[in-house]
């Protein structure tokens, strides 16, 4: 009776025990969950850290990123290959998709070349494939006069334009001799002329640095701009996706910064008071519509004394059409307080003020008026154009001008818009500081698989106050500074130091074509976009489409981030994860830890797309809890 007694009291131990037992392990999961969850906060100090910058690391962290990595969390085993009819897909101006969803729009404003992204349900899901016979593009700077016709197989333009030496075929390639529609001489020797006109010293357009943004509305192959970077002048060159078919395709493919865009409704997604000049070469657009609303948006648009160039038959025909709509213009820009610089051949250059003045001396009631005090003129994501004229601010009114030094000292001066966002000029240094010391351990731990010249177009994903860019400086390439959404006012920072980018809601998919960026750099954005609610998946599909074969990747975030991106991977067909040249190295304990991917981005895909990823992991450095991950794709041959 007594040993049955005992083994009772023994089992009822046991049970609570394994009961005691199940329940730990319960919470160990509950834990390991939070953990890898991607929109998860360790701790508010972890959430925090200087000008919204990376999270910081609590030193156990290192450890659970590190051994978490073998964990994995629900992801898709593969991400379908579209069909290769949607090789050019650009998801958001996609005009099948309008005609689909029978979206009632004002085609004489050109609201059709304007955004309309499918619906969740409509979504293309897939990864874009290259065209037939794609090549590696051409490299910079061979590649500004000629790509692969392979990469883009339109040569409509090419006899569209053939008297004006816009693109010539040339066998498997298509050259580009610099010509335009206004210059069939040459860009370069059109610049010079503007140069003449304005009576700049040397004839150098550049202005001794005083003129370094601009805008090329209507640029077609971007030639205008090509020439324009040997003077250290950067445009954003801008046309729609309409007849003149993959014209910002082609300037992508040359390495030549530019965008897809039009002027209908909503304002261009650039900050006021951003471009030195705006340029218009025979780009056909009625200037007189709607109250001079586009001329209006060029003018939010112009800094203090800017630009406008305009060469068009309204400057220099005579019959009775061109007479009425050159006055009408000369009416308007008096009224809007442009000066009339000068006038020769078919060419006329206007400057905007310097200052408030003029509009105060403005008769009451002159239109168009002045906007309203409580209208931003940084604003423009899905914002609608506005007929009135953006006052400066007192500050800029006082100073009479934007108060930017030239380049490129502006790069790295503190720009005095800096108080219009809350930061102080120690902050920008200190900001522009860090950017360069983790710019240069990329490249360190990059340089063994970068090839000369093989990086061209960047995009900085999340640009804050543009130091990555800077920190590119001293590199042959260009950056396109993504501001997302709900940092739109630091665009104009970008701006001011000399640099170009755009607005984004990266919820949404990119107005560029497929396979147009070498490099993606992705700071806490995917943080930021789990907190919005969007999808990782969604995200990587959108980069892996915009990303050229042979690209690169970097991915800066929280650790459980990072981790729960990599299981995507596979999906993505980037695979072939390997430990290996462990590093490192001692940085300043000021600067806040964090954690970082670099990659190789996806792999070429040929005909049959039956080229799997491999990708390498190159390193892990580790100082004070920093982490950079490096990878590249291993043993794929070029199609």
């Amino acid at each position: 009776m007594k040993h049955k007694a005992e083994h009772s009291s023994t089992t009822k131990l046991l049970n609570y025990f394994l009961i005691g037992l199940i329940v730990f392990l319960g919470l160990v999961c509950l834990y390991l969950v939070s953990f890898l969850a991607p929109g998860s906060r360790r701790s508010d100090q972890e959430a925090s850290g200087f000008l919204g910058s990376d999270p910081v690391i609590q030193t156990h962290d290192v450890d659970d990123f590190l051994q978490a990595q073998d964990l994995n969390p629900e992801a898709p085993r593969s991400i379908p290959i579209c069909d290769l009819r949607f090789s050019e897909l650009i998801p958001c101006l996609d005009r099948n998709l309008i005609y689909q969803l029978k979206l009632k729009l004002n085609l004489s404003l050109m609201e059709h070349y304007e955004r309309h992204c499918p619906p969740p349900e409509r979504r293309y899901n897939c990864l874009v494939p290259p065209p037939s016979g794609y090549k590696i593009p051409i490299r910079w700077p061979v590649s500004r006069d000629e790509v692969w016709k392979a990469n883009i197989p339109h040569t409509h333009l090419a006899q569209e334009k053939s008297d004006q030496n816009w693109m010539v075929v040339n066998g498997d390639k298509i050259n580009f001799p610099g010509g335009g529609t206004h210059f069939h001489d040459g860009a370069d020797k059109y610049i010079i002329a503007l140069a003449k006109m304005l009576k700049f010293s040397g004839d150098k357009l550049h202005n001794g640095g005083n003129i370094r943004n601009v805008l090329d509305v209507g640029c077609g192959v971007a030639s205008f701009g090509a020439y324009l970077l040997p003077l250290n002048i950067i445009a954003m060159s801008l046309a729609p996706n309409d007849v003149h078919e993959n014209q910002i395709q082609f300037a992508l493919e040359r390495g030549i910064p530019a965008t897809l865009g039009v002027l209908a409704t909503k304002r261009l997604p650039y900050p006021s008071r951003s471009f030195e000049l705006v340029h218009c070469s025979r780009c056909r657009i009625d200037w007189l519509q709607r109250d001079g609303i586009l001329l209006l948006e060029l003018d939010r648009l112009l800094r203090p004394g800017g630009y406008f160039v305009y060469s068009s038959p309204e400057a220099y025909a005579h019959d009775l059409e061109n007479r009425r709509i050159w006055n009408a213009m000369c009416n308007l820009l008096r009224r809007m307080c442009w000066r009339l610089v000068v006038k020769q051949d078919q060419t006329v250059i206007w400057a905007k003020p310097l200052t408030n003045s003029c509009y105060l001396k403005r008769e009451r009631g002159t239109l168009p008026p002045l906007c309203s005090s409580d209208d931003d003129p940084d604003a423009t994501w899905n914002v609608s154009m506005k007929a009135c004229i953006s006052p400066y601010s007192k500050k800029m009114h006082k100073e009479k001008g934007s108060g930017l030094v030239p380049w490129p000292q502006r790069l790295s001066a503190a720009p005095p818009r800096l108080d219009e966002i809350g930061v102080r000029r120690e902050e920008f240094q200190e900001d522009t500081s860090i950017w360069h010391f983790r710019v240069t351990e990329y490249w360190k731990q990059m340089k063994s698989v970068i090839q000369k010249n093989s990086i061209r177009n960047v995009m900085d994903m999340n640009s804050n106050l543009g130091g990555f860019a800077a920190a590119l400086s001293d590199k042959d390439v260009w950056v396109m500074n993504v501001a997302p959404v709900n940092a739109f006012a630091r665009l104009k920072i970008i701006y001011d130091r000399g640099l170009i980018g755009t607005v984004h809601d990266w919820c949404e998919a990119f107005s560029t074509y497929p396979r147009t960026y070498d490099l993606l750099h992705a700071w806490t954005l995917f943080s930021d976009i789990d907190e919005r609610g969007c999808g990782v998946e969604d995200l990587l599909i959108e980069m892996d489409r915009i990303l050229r074969p042979d690209g690169f990747v970097i991915i800066r975030d929280k650790p459980s981030t990072i981790n729960y991106i990599r299981k995507f991977l596979t999906a993505l067909r980037w695979d072939g994860w390997d430990y290996d040249n462990v590093n490192s190295f001692v940085r300043p304990a000021s600067q806040a830890c964090e954690s970082a991917l670099l990659g190789a981005s996806k792999p070429q895909l040929n005909r049959k797309f039956a080229v799997p990823g491999a990708w390498k992991l190159l390193s892990v450095a580790l100082c004070d809890h920093y982490l950079i991950c490096a990878e590249v794709k291993m043993g794929l041959q070029h199609i």
